[in-house]
């Protein structure tokens, strides 16, 4: 019996991608550029374009940080494609945690391309303390990552799936 890789979950990085390249897309459209549209007290929808990495790191440089963080997201998304391929099928909490990193970094890696810019749009804030806007490809990464950290501590001993 042919035995089944983790790839075969990879279809989750593609709607992963897809949902994330239309939520930027209705953004951008219909939001304007560093206006905050209230949707709660907490939670505004603002067009931002982040020209850096993570918190705006490295926005103010001069372009070259486009091109730097675009070919490291691009060796990243290599590494985790060689890991999924590594892994069995049925590692599927690291497997989906692998898709949701790998989704997310091609949204954010298409943006930085294609514009120049990464598209962040979802703001939350409490009291005047503003979290820094981000985008579903974010979510996707961190959601992915914290799905990493529980697989390795539910495997750590057992080395089970």
């Amino acid at each position: 019996m042919e035995k089944k890789s983790g790839l075969f979950w990879l279809w989750l990085s593609g709607l992963v991608f897809v949902l994330d390249q239309w939520t930027k897309n209705t953004a951008s459209s219909s939001l304007e550029l560093y206006v905050p549209n209230k949707m709660t007290e907490f939670f505004n929808l603002t067009l931002m374009h982040n020209k850096g990495v993570a918190f705006s790191l490295l926005a103010e440089q001069s372009g070259w940080q486009r091109y730097f963080l675009s070919v490291v997201a691009i060796l990243i998304v290599i590494w985790l494609l060689y890991w999924l391929f590594k892994n069995r099928y049925s590692q599927k909490l690291q497997n989906v945690a692998l898709v949701l990193v790998i989704g997310g970094a091609l949204g954010n890696v298409y943006d930085r391309i294609v514009f120049g810019y990464v598209v962040d749009f979802i703001e939350l804030h409490y009291q005047g303390y503003y979290w820094p806007a981000f985008n579903l490809a974010d979510s996707a990464i961190c959601l992915g990552a914290f799905l990493l950290i529980i697989d390795a501590f539910k495997n750590k001993e057992s080395g089970k799936d």
